[in-house]
């Protein structure tokens, strides 16, 4: 009895000494990790402040290059990493400044994403991730920016977002909805303080380009007026042309002509997950002239026409110098939005809940009425 509680005192001693070496060896494995992470970060910063250093002296074949070599693979990013491993064996942390590293740590151990840690780390320029990519832009000072005060936007306990101004609320709560929100009792919609919606009128097929009604849009429309509700309509584009886009402008404006809209008539732009999806490969020349063209025909007939996207839609997608007289819809999902060019409306969040609504739906806050 007494050896074998001898033995059993030297196992749990052997064991002890062996958990101490694992925990050992996994502090020593998420150092030289975040060593290695700092150090990569520290050559794409460096990598990025040498672009720009250069930036005013290239010719302009060169400067389309650098926007190309303005963003980063996940290889390359695996390869920069590689590369940082073997050089913590030849420098040490001194030679990187110690506030950087502090506050680089801080971001890390925070949870924040890569993504997050180059903008906090770039903020005169637009961070853009997209596929394995990330992408720089720098702010350009000829665009109007947008003047709301971010410490002014608060979202109450039901998750819907105000403005305040003055101690004033000065928002208006709005919601987007298609076909997929099934049917509406726009009653409860209305009592659940809606003051607008924007109403899917139409698509055009990504694979046949044939355009199509939504199936609940007249529901809808008449539904959200009929109870005071205001409304503006918004398309999804897939045209290959200026005379498609003009195609689809003249079909919205003929199925809104029995109906009174106020808010404005959206291009909604956005790419299609399928590789199949016709409109996936347009340059951004292309995807802005018919942008242009689908909002002139909508303004010469009257009514303001507004573009809907998100960073990748306004980025990457489409030039928005060109584009600077339009309203903008911009989608950011986040209780602070990234973006800091005008805007008229945010939506903020595709998970809302509105009575009268079964299931999730969009949630928009605007700041002026039409």
């Amino acid at each position: 009895m007494q050896e074998n509680q001898i033995q059993g005192k030297r196992r749990k001693k052997k064991r002890r000494k062996s958990e101490n070496h694992i925990l050992a060896g996994s502090i020593l494995l998420c150092i030289v990790t975040l060593t290695a992470v700092t150090i990569c970060l520290v050559m794409v910063f460096q990598c990025r402040a040498l672009q720009q250093k250069n930036v005013e002296t290239m010719s302009e074949l060169e400067i389309l290059r650098l926007e190309e070599d303005a963003s980063y693979s996940q290889d390359e990013v695996d390869a920069l990493v590689e590369a940082a491993v073997k050089e913590t064996e030849e420098k040490t942390g001194e030679e990187v400044s110690n506030a950087f590293l502090d506050r680089l740590k801080m971001l890390m151990s925070s949870g924040e994403s890569t993504t997050d840690m180059l903008r906090a780390f770039f903020p005169e320029e637009i961070v853009v991730a997209d596929t394995g990519r990330y992408y720089f832009f720098p702010i350009l000072e000829s665009l109007a920016k947008n003047t709301y005060d971010p410490e002014s936007f608060q979202e109450d306990e039901d998750g819907v977002m105000h403005y305040y101004q003055d101690g004033e609320r000065i928002s208006h709560k709005g919601i987007d909805v298609s076909r997929y929100q099934d049917k509406i009792d726009w009653s409860k919609v209305a009592d659940d303080e809606v003051e607008y919606a924007f109403i899917r009128l139409g698509i055009r097929g990504y694979t046949t380009g044939e355009i199509m009604e939504d199936e609940s849009f007249q529901r809808n429309i008449e539904g959200a007026l009929d109870h005071d509700i205001d409304v503006g309509v918004y398309f999804f584009t897939q045209a290959m042309s200026v005379e498609e886009a003009e195609e689809e402008a003249e079909f919205v404006l003929e199925s809104i002509n029995p109906y009174k809209v106020k808010y404005p008539i959206v291009l909604d732009v956005e790419t299609v997950t399928s590789s199949e999806a016709r409109a996936n490969d347009l340059t951004r020349k292309e995807r802005t002239e018919y942008c242009l063209a689908f909002c002139e025909k909508i303004k010469e007939a009257g009514y303001t026409p507004m573009i809907y996207g998100n960073l990748k839609t306004f980025m990457l997608m489409l030039d928005i110098e060109k584009l600077e007289e339009y309203d903008k819809w911009f989608a950011y999902y986040d209780d602070a939005y990234y973006f800091p060019y005008d805007f008229r409306i945010w939506q903020y969040t595709n998970k809302g809940r509105v009575s009268g609504i079964s299931g999730d739906v969009d949630l928009n806050i605007s700041f002026d009425t039409p």
